[in-house]
C-alpha cells in the first residue's frame, strides 16, 4: 500500500496543479502583496486625469484592508468605476442648481413634518455667524457639504432648532461615492470606523477618506451570491439585495402567472407598509402550492433586506417551482427595473442605465490595470 501511494503521489500533485490552472481566477489564493504594491496597483488603475492619485489610492486601500475585502483587480475597479460615475473623483462634488433643489426639498420635508412653510422661511432669514442670513448662505451653496454644514449651524443657532428643524436637513447623501449618510451612521455602529471621527459620521462622509470608506462598505461589505459585479452595482443604486429580490420577483411571476414590477421591493414601505403589495399578493395566490400560510409568507418577505431571506422556505420553494416550470434554472438575480428619481436628476434615467455606465468604466479601469501590469513586467 505504501508503495502504491508513493507511485501515485506525483500524479495527484500534477492533477492538483492542473485543477488550479483551470479554476476560477477570483478564487485563487495569490501570495499577499505588500501595502505599497497594492496602493501602486490602485493608483495605476485610476482615471488618467485624477489628481492626487496616491492619496486616492491610500484611502481605497485602507478601506479595503479595514473591512478585509480582497484588493484584487475586480474589486478595485468596481470601486473606481462607481466613484468615477458618481463624482469624477471629487471628494465634495458641486451640484448644479443645488440651492433650488435644497429649497424645494426643505419645503417638502416641512410639509410632511407639519412645520409651516412660512416659519421655515422666517427662521432662515435670521443672521448667521458669518453676517449673512441663512437664506443668503443657502442661495450661495455649491456642494452638499456646504449645505449640510450650513443647515447644522442653523439648527444649532435657532431657538428650538433641533426640535423644529432637525429633520429638515435636505442632504441625505454625500462624498465621492454619493453614499447614504443614514447608511454610514448605521455601518459605523456595527463596525469600527478606522479613522478618528471629526465631529460626526455625517461630517466624515463628506471627506475623501470617509466617503470612500462608507461607499466601499455599501458596495462590497455584505455577503451576496452574485456571479457578476453588475448586480452589486445595481444594489449600490437601488439598495442591498435589490438584484436578488428582482430575481425572486421574476420567479414568482413565472409561477403565479402574475405580471410584477421587478423593482426589488418585496413589501410595501412607508405609510402603507402594513398593506400587501403586488409581490406579496402574487405569492399568497400560490401559497397552497408552497405549503405556506399568509403569516409565514409575510415573515419571509420581511427578511428581504438581508441574506437570511435565501434560507427561507418561501425563497427555496418558489425557485424550485420556477425551475421545474421552465425546465432549467431561472436567474437568481436580475437588474431591477427602476426609474431613478431624485431632486438632482433632471432627465429620465434607470438603474439599468446606471449599471451600464458603471460597467463601461469598469472595463476601462481593467484595461488601465492590465496595461500598467504589462508595463511593469517588461
Amino acid at each position: 500500500m505504501r508503495l502504491a501511494l508513493r507511485r501515485t503521489w506525483p500524479v495527484l500533485l500534477a492533477l492538483a496543479a492542473l485543477c488550479g490552472c483551470a479554476g476560477d481566477e477570483a478564487l485563487r489564493r495569490a501570495p499577499p502583496s505588500r501595502p505599497a504594491q497594492v496602493r501602486e496597483r490602485i493608483a495605476s488603475a485610476l482615471p488618467e486625469h485624477t489628481s492626487d492619485r496616491q492619496g486616492w489610492a491610500a484611502d481605497i486601500y485602507i478601506a479595503l484592508a479595514a473591512m478585509k475585502i480582497a484588493s484584487n483587480t475586480p474589486n478595485i475597479c468596481a470601486v473606481i468605476a462607481i466613484t468615477e460615475q458618481e463624482s469624477g473623483f471629487r471628494a465634495d462634488p458641486p451640484v448644479a442648481n443645488l440651492a433650488k433643489i435644497a429649497w424645494d426639498e426643505i419645503e417638502r420635508r416641512a410639509e410632511r413634518a407639519g412645520v409651516p412653510k412660512v416659519a421655515v422661511h422666517l427662521a432662515l432669514k435670521l443672521p448667521s455667524p458669518d453676517g449673512r442670513s441663512y437664506s443668503e448662505r443657502m442661495d450661495a451653496v455649491r456642494t452638499e457639504r456646504e449645505l449640510s454644514l450650513m443647515f447644522e449651524d442653523f439648527i444649532d443657532m435657532v431657538p428650538m432648532g433641533a426640535i423644529l428643524f432637525a429633520r429638515l436637513n435636505p442632504v441625505r447623501t454625500g462624498g465621492p461615492m454619493q453614499v447614504s449618510i443614514a447608511f454610514a451612521e448605521q455601518h459605523a455602529q456595527e463596525r469600527p470606523y478606522p479613522y478618528p471621527v471629526n465631529g460626526s459620521i455625517r461630517h466624515e462622509v463628506f471627506t475623501r477618506r470617509g466617503g470612500m470608506y462608507f461607499g466601499i462598505a455599501h458596495l462590497l461589505d455584505y455577503p451576496a451570491d452574485y456571479d457578476k459585479l453588475r448586480y452589486r452595482y445595481a444594489d449600490f443604486n437601488a439598495g442591498r439585495y435589490a438584484s436578488r429580490n428582482a430575481g425572486f420577483q421574476n420567479a414568482v411571476s413565472l409561477v403565479s402567472g402574475t405580471a410584477l414590477e421587478l423593482d426589488g421591493d418585496l413589501i410595501r414601505h412607508g405609510q402603507n407598509a402594513s398593506k400587501p403589495g403586488g409581490t406579496e399578493l402574487a405569492v399568497r395566490a400560490i401559497g397552497d402550492g408552497l405549503g405556506l400560510n399568509q403569516r409565514e409568507i409575510r415573515n419571509a418577505l420581511e427578511q428581504g433586506d438581508g441574506q437570511a431571506f435565501e434560507r427561507t422556505a418561501l425563497y427555496r420553494r418558489v425557485f424550485e417551482l420556477a425551475d421545474r416550470l421552465q425546465r432549467k434554472p431561472v436567474p437568481r438575480a436580475l437588474v431591477p427595473r427602476i426609474a431613478l428619481k431624485s431632486p438632482k436628476i433632471t432627465r429620465k434615467l434607470t438603474t439599468e442605465w446606471f449599471v451600464g455606465r458603471v460597467e463601461q468604466r469598469q472595463r476601462s479601469c481593467i484595461a488601465r490595470a492590465q496595461a500598467a501590469a504589462a508595463a511593469g513586467g517588461r
